[in-house]
């Protein structure tokens, strides 16, 4: 629960980062007895509201009625486990039962109550109830036991007056604490800081993550074919386990051997371990779309939501890639990075653009949605890559003005569609493993060119007019630079651009 802050405080954003852990046997059993005895604190909620429930009386939701029950049952009830810890459990509770509610009161009736038991569940001690002392957390226990001091495997990255609570937690058969801060938005020096006026529309994707299309013609392109790549490695590696595993599974009726447990550990550590390094990825995704808007002091990103086709039945294998992509976590981490650079994020629906309908972004006509990623609208020849096509037609929705526009402290919001001439391309991933250096390869043709000067005149946008789109991949010194093509439609001489006008940033 955030905190009261003054209105004329510094505004502060919440971080969360993940640490781990090196215990001994004896402290890894007591952390684990306290997370068994909160998921016996969610049972005992259960089962008390079950039993109302039968008796025709209304459940037990409230934070506060659910205390009252807590000092009822006494000390001594969950082992270790403190009120302070027990408290964590019931407003977790409370607070998914309220929403539940809430999304069922709106007409979502998906929305379930909890009713599930939960084995391990994590444990909040909030800030004044633990000792944070560089490398090393104690967690408080019930009183009479001994205190539970435990050794961080890194050092936390906020400072320490910052630091609002801790959570411990096991995930992927490992423990980890989870420390949460309250860090200040980033100060820009005068003339630094994001305008909102500026405006950058980015599309979401599988291949590539973040495209997007900025002011003054720039634009990023992330890559995520590593990611894709460990996907499918981590997909193969565990069919080839479990093959491997199937004669060790005990048979109906017959405990399991110790070997068999075993293999169901490794299991569990090479499933956390890909999580984690996906999960990374998509942290240096986002990182890096956050610091191109910097760079280029846009204030303000809308996101092409594609949330509303997820739901439509694809096949099999479209259906696990739709699984994989976490678009959800790619959402929240853009807006939990952008929210800490003061960057204001819009979602807005993406249907119509370039990427899902097909739609030239200068003509305004409906074209065959293309196989690769390079479109080619036969109306206007305009060639180019569609996620960028995507994201210059996702910045023209911007819905109306920023807060900072409205109090006249930035530009207008343009509407008119911007073409990126200026290209930026990076990768996430380069953790994974198989995952090396890269860089464009010279022999590939520049994937755009612009639409000839007649169809421009017939109906084009104005904002192709006049424009080099895009320039070349690379500069070229002489009228027929080796290993290259010709960009140029068929009847017509290709156009060489001076050394000087080199538009593609090579990374």
């Amino acid at each position: 629960m955030p905190r009261r802050r003054d209105s004329d405080a510094v505004r502060v954003v919440h971080r969360t980062a993940r640490v781990g852990l090196r215990l001994t046997r004896a402290q890894r059993n007591r952390c684990y007895g306290l997370l068994r005895s909160a998921g016996d604190v969610w049972a005992c909620v259960l089962e008390v509201n079950h039993w109302r429930w039968r008796h025709d009386a209304p459940p037990v939701v409230a934070y506060q009625a659910l205390c009252r029950e807590l000092s009822a049952a006494g000390p001594g009830t969950f082992g270790e486990l403190d009120t302070t810890g027990a408290r964590s459990v019931l407003r977790r509770y409370s607070d998914a039962w309220f929403t539940a509610a809430k999304r069922r009161n709106a007409g979502d009736v998906t929305a379930r109550f909890p009713r599930r038991r939960r084995g391990l569940l994590p444990v909040r001690y909030y800030h004044g109830t633990f000792t944070l002392d560089r490398r090393r957390v104690r967690l408080p226990t019930a009183a009479g036991c001994p205190a539970l001091w435990l050794r961080l495997d890194r050092e936390v990255p906020y400072p320490m007056e910052q630091v609002r609570s801790v959570t411990l937690l096991a995930e992927g058969g490992r423990l980890w604490v989870e420390v949460t801060a309250e860090v200040p938005v980033t100060a820009y020096p005068h003339g630094a800081a994001p305008d909102p006026g500026r405006v950058a529309g980015v599309d979401l994707g599988v291949i590539h993550p973040y495209a997007v299309a900025g002011p003054d013609g720039h634009g990023l392109l992330v890559s995520g074919r590593a990611v894709r790549a460990e996907h499918r490695m981590h997909l193969a590696d565990t069919k080839h386990r479990r093959r491997a595993t199937a004669g060790r599974a005990p048979k109906p009726g017959q405990r399991g051997s110790r070997r068999w447990r075993q293999a169901r550990r490794r299991a569990r550590l090479v499933e956390g371990r890909h999580r984690r390094r996906v999960r990374q990825a998509q942290h240096e995704a986002a990182k890096t779309v956050i610091g191109w808007a910097v760079q280029h002091r846009v204030g303000t990103l809308t996101v092409g939501d594609p949330r509303g086709v997820l739901d439509r039945p694809a096949g099999r294998r479209h259906n696990l890639r739709l699984r994989q992509w976490q678009i959800g976590r790619a959402i929240s981490m853009l807006r939990g990075k952008a929210e800490l650079a003061g960057i204001v994020v819009h979602l807005v629906d993406e249907r119509g653009t370039s990427s899902t309908s097909s739609t030239c972004p200068t003509c305004r006509k409906r074209i065959s949605k293309p196989a690769g990623r390079t479109m080619t609208c036969r109306h206007c020849q305009l060639t180019g890559h569609r996620d960028l096509f995507a994201a210059a037609t996702i910045a023209t929705r911007t819905p109306g003005r920023t807060p900072a526009t409205e109090a006249g402290g930035g530009s207008s919001v343009t509407t008119a569609v911007v073409l990126p001439r200026t290209l930026t391309h990076r990768r996430a991933g380069r953790h994974l493993p198989g995952a090396g250096l890269s860089r464009r390869d010279p022999r590939r043709p520049p994937p755009h060119r612009p639409p000839p000067a007649a169809a421009v005149a017939a109906g084009a946008a104005p904002a192709a007019v006049g424009v080099s789109w895009p320039a070349e991949a690379r500069p070229t010194t002489s009228s027929n630079p080796v290993g290259s093509r010709s960009t140029a439609p068929r009847g017509e001489e290709p156009q060489h651009h001076q050394p000087g006008e080199r538009s593609w940033s090579q990374h």
